[in-house]
């Protein structure tokens, strides 16, 4: 079972679900380039613009472990970067699990993804200009829970770690991708974990790819904002439990 961080976080998000696994799979976690304890030196622009770059990696990492038939857990971002290395190594993961996930942030005719054109590109210049100002502002709302600040405490920090340089860039990449079109040819079986009034990925994007993703199951999960891994990992793991 490999399980993948979201943007602007780090392996360490996984720790209160992965272990409820390890007796039954062997479980892998790993930092996406550019974030946690990656090399920073293997981080390459023109490789990386695209999240095909990332889902290269994840074969790759795939390869290295001789993985057939996996399980592939993925949050936010990562969901995307899963399902794109499922299509080109289909023998690699057998099921995905898709947590929060979105093929588009930007709204698009009738398709809702939750932001217009113009607020993803304040929001990029915003993170440009200012990093540590714009992770202080947006990881708590992004984490949801104000009731636990502790929790928008943790991603803020998350957000503080990674590279400027290399988060801008792979903000740009994830909120500018659209992987719609990929959603029918997923093969393997999927669940998708949706949250409860989560700004980053709102219930009607869940819905879309519930209908586009063929044999997939939706949960929708009690659990509020945007990282299910950290405020409720109880109720994320069992939702696994009962699909795999």
């Amino acid at each position: 079972m490999v399980f993948a961080h979201g943007f602007g976080c780090d392996q360490n998000m996984w720790r209160h679900v992965a272990p409820a696994f390890e007796a039954d799979f062997r479980t892998i976690l790993f930092d996406h380039v550019g974030a946690g304890r990656s090399d920073l030196t293997a981080y390459e622009p023109a490789k990386y613009a695209a999240l095909s770059g990332y889902a290269a990696d994840l074969i790759e990492l795939g390869h290295e472990l001789d993985l057939t038939k996996a399980v592939f857990v993925g949050h936010s971002v990562s969901s995307m970067i899963g399902l794109l290395a499922s299509l080109d190594a289909p023998e690699m993961f057998e099921s995905l699990v898709l947590v929060g996930p979105s093929p588009r942030y930007i709204n698009d005719g009738e398709y809702v993804g939750g932001f217009d054109k113009g607020s993803i590109e304040e929001l990029l210049v915003f993170l440009g200009e200012n990093h540590m100002g714009w992770a202080s502002a947006m990881a708590p709302a992004i984490m949801g829970n104000a009731d636990r600040p502790e929790l928008g405490e943790e991603l803020t920090a998350s957000f503080c770690r990674t590279d400027p340089s290399i988060a801008k860039d792979f903000a740009r990449v994830t909120f500018t991708s659209d992987n719609r079109a990929d959603l029918p040819k997923v093969k393997a079986r999927t669940l998708i974990l949706q949250c409860s009034d989560d700004i980053i990925a709102p219930r009607q994007v869940g819905e879309f790819i519930h209908r586009n993703i063929p044999h997939s199951e939706f949960v929708q999960l009690k659990a509020t904002g945007h990282c299910p891994n950290l405020s409720a990992p109880d109720e994320v793991i069992a939702a696994i439990r009962g699909f795999v």
